[in-house]
């Protein structure tokens, strides 16, 4: 059985990031936490108006921690809802097409 006062490490850089991407962008704002392997996790965000950020931590754990941690981030999956709320820019499309481009 864990010890319940055993929580994640948060960094408070991650947790000023989701605040003031919950401020900018509303609430309720979606989290789907995504492992990324020894990195740790990348934290997506959803916007309630559709826009999109993400937080890096150092493990799933502490990505469920930090969605836990702040108010107005509801933790959510790659679901049917959550994928037709994005709102994905022209400029955002643009910078992710300059990846692919020779």
């Amino acid at each position: 059985m864990a010890d319940e006062n055993t929580e994640p490490q948060v960094p408070a850089q991650a947790v000023k990031a989701a605040t003031a991407f919950v401020a900018a962008h509303g609430a309720p704002t979606k989290a789907v936490v995504e492992n990324i392997g020894r990195k740790g996790a990348r934290v997506v965000l959803v916007g309630d108006d559709g826009a999109l950020g993400d937080v890096m931590v150092p493990a799933p754990a502490a990505g469920e921690a930090l969605v836990a941690r702040v108010d107005g981030i509801e933790l959510s999956e790659w679901d049917r809802e959550t994928v037709s709320s994005t709102k994905i820019g022209a400029g955002h499309r643009r910078k992710m097409a300059a990846r692919t481009r020779g």
